[in-house]
């Protein structure tokens, strides 16, 4: 095979082994790389007492970490259409190294904070990955290869408030990312030695590119649709799990950090569904697979509601109904995205880093939407306002999936 890929050339794809091969390489970086974006959410107390912050600004570690990689998604991603991907990469790549071990070293409050929203700019390769994979791929498989790399990511996600709880209560937050900083330093450096080289052929000036994506939204459709799919199914899962320690600390439960960190591993177990739903886009069944993940969230959220009441049989019983409920939550939001990724991958070679870039920064929006209205609809009217919130974002997107005329690809 060639060692620079066109993107403008259709043809030219990886040999079967090598693109496998690269397949579950991205998978595994892509999950690596994401675990620095969530974690945070579980050492906030732990980095407030160490740092001296206060119990109103602990939290800018999270929030500055997620504006960072909303930033990267509008302003960096969209790099990858007219630079050569390759050397993009590995230098974010590099530059989260640095960011991870400044967050893991520093004691200055100001640059902690600058370190973690930088660490988020550069968290974004994960969607820069994305692009170069599709590009590989024939478009027959694009699906189930998008779902396989969409595993790894999801698998991250899910296992990153566990994995850095279980590591700051061994050993402290400090490791979680000094420990990561150095992973993902190994990382770099396979993937140096594992991706070829691909030059897009846009030469359009920075500014343009970027002005290009408003235009990009106003011509496709499926972006805006896939786009505000995923935006509603995001919120419906910020809500549930921003909200569940918080139910799990209670009676019946009375779960501590290890118990909860444990309980969310639950969720894992939702990144299989991804190549399933990618092969189901590949096979035509995009529209009815969309419509059969929107009732999972549903129905998800409807047995939390019911799991979280103190009447609901034995403490162990709802606590297990509590997992399900997690475990279809994440299965529904992880093939809505498969098949949102796959849709617009599909759309203009030429574009897909800024495709890849407006569909997860728009969803993102979503995301951080639920998570701030987990919070007042706890206090408004405790875990069941949570459930009815998050079911009522899912049954919002199962209607107008149900009304919309565009067809997905």
């Amino acid at each position: 095979m060639p060692s620079t890929i066109r993107a403008a050339a259709a043809s030219c794809e990886a040999p079967r082994s090598q693109a496998t091969g690269l397949t579950l390489l991205f998978a595994m970086a892509v999950g690596i790389v994401v675990l620095s974006l969530y974690a945070s959410q579980s050492l906030i107390p732990a980095i407030g007492h160490s740092l001296g912050l206060q119990p109103g600004t602990s939290g800018l570690v999270t929030t500055l970490t997620l504006l960072g990689y909303a930033a990267g998604l509008f302003f960096l991603v969209p790099l990858t259409d007219v630079v050569e991907n390759k050397a993009l990469i590995i230098g974010t790549l590099a530059t989260d190294v640095a960011a991870l071990a400044a967050v893991a070293l520093t004691t200055n409050t100001p640059l902690f904070l600058l370190a973690c929203f930088v660490s988020g700019v550069t968290a974004s390769a994960i969607q820069m990955l994305v692009p170069v994979a599709a590009a590989l791929t024939p478009e027959a498989q694009r699906g189930r290869v998008v779902g396989n790399v969409m595993s790894g990511l999801m698998l991250g996600i899910l296992l990153s408030r566990p994995v850095a709880s279980l590591t700051a209560e061994v050993a402290g937050w400090r490791w979680f990312y000094g420990g990561l900083a150095l992973v993902v330093a190994v990382l770099a450096l396979v993937l140096a030695r594992r991706i070829p080289l691909r030059r897009p052929m846009g030469t359009v000036t920075y500014p343009r590119l970027i002005f290009s994506m408003w235009t990009l939204l106003r011509q496709e459709p499926v972006v805006r649709q896939r786009a505000l799919s995923q935006a509603l199914c995001m919120a419906a899962f910020s809500m549930f799990w921003t909200a569940v320690a918080l139910r799990l600390s209670q009676q019946p439960f009375g779960l501590g950090n290890t118990g909860i960190a444990v309980f969310a591993l639950a969720g894992a177990g939702g990144a299989i569904v991804a190549p399933i739903a990618g092969r189901a886009g590949d096979r035509g069944w995009t529209r009815q697979a969309t419509l059969l993940a929107h009732a999972a969230v549903i129905g998800a959220l409807a047995l939390a509601w019911l799991a979280g009441e103190d009447s609901f049989w034995r403490p162990e019983a709802s606590l297990a109904a509590l997992g399900l409920a997690g475990l279809l939550l994440d299965m529904g939001v992880i093939a809505d995205q498969t098949l949102g990724r796959r849709a617009i991958n599909l759309l203009r070679p030429e574009a897909r880093g800024r495709l890849n870039g407006l569909f997860t920064g728009l969803f993102f929006l979503g995301a951080a939407a639920g998570a701030s209205l987990s919070g007042l609809a706890w206090v408004a009217g405790g875990w069941p306002a949570v459930c009815v919130g998050g079911a009522a974002f899912g049954a919002i997107a199962l209607a107008l999936m149900a009304l919309e005329r565009t067809a997905a690809p």
